[in-house]
């Protein structure tokens, strides 16, 4: 069984990604990668020639191992479509209203920024609002009632 030098076999795994994390995760898995071919390349030359490894166990091994590299390169490719949807929804939110999740910042989305780990809306009056959940975003030309700050302690004495 022919094995490739490791510097080759990093070569074939480096390719260009979309995002920082994505190529953060290949160069992850290409490092796990190596050190496993390492490992395994010591391994075949510190065995007993009378008692070799069994060749079932070792293609098990490397079969595992490509499992895992799979799914590195599942979930970079996932983040990408993500962060695609991301951009694509992004302009629905331009000239709508938006109210944060504590109700202290209102008003028409003018400008929407995406980033690797969410969408953050800009007022009119330029106030950033990172859309996340309680966060209400409302048609254009509707206006959005702000949560009325009533005392509950102050009504349960009173029905005393």
């Amino acid at each position: 069984m022919a094995i490739d030098p490791v510097s080759q076999i990093n070569s074939n795994n480096n390719s260009s990604s979309s995002s920082s994390s994505s190529a953060a995760a290949q160069q992850s898995a290409s490092l796990n990668y190596n050190d496993f071919l390492k490992l395994l390349i010591a391994q075949m030359k510190t065995q007993d020639p009378t008692s070799p490894m069994d060749a079932t166990q070792q293609i098990s091994q490397l079969a595992s191992f490509s499992q895992v590299e799979q799914q590195i390169q599942t979930n970079s490719h996932l983040e990408t479509v993500l962060q695609n949807q991301w951009i694509s929804n992004a302009s629905d939110y331009i000239g709508k209203q938006i109210m944060s999740a504590d109700g202290t910042v209102t008003g028409t989305i003018k400008e929407v920024t995406v980033y690797s780990d969410g969408i953050i809306a800009q007022t009119d009056a330029g106030d950033k609002v990172l859309l996340q959940a309680g966060v209400t975003v409302a048609p254009s030309g509707t206006t959005i009632d702000k949560p009325s700050s009533t005392d509950n302690s102050s009504s349960s004495d009173s029905s005393k």
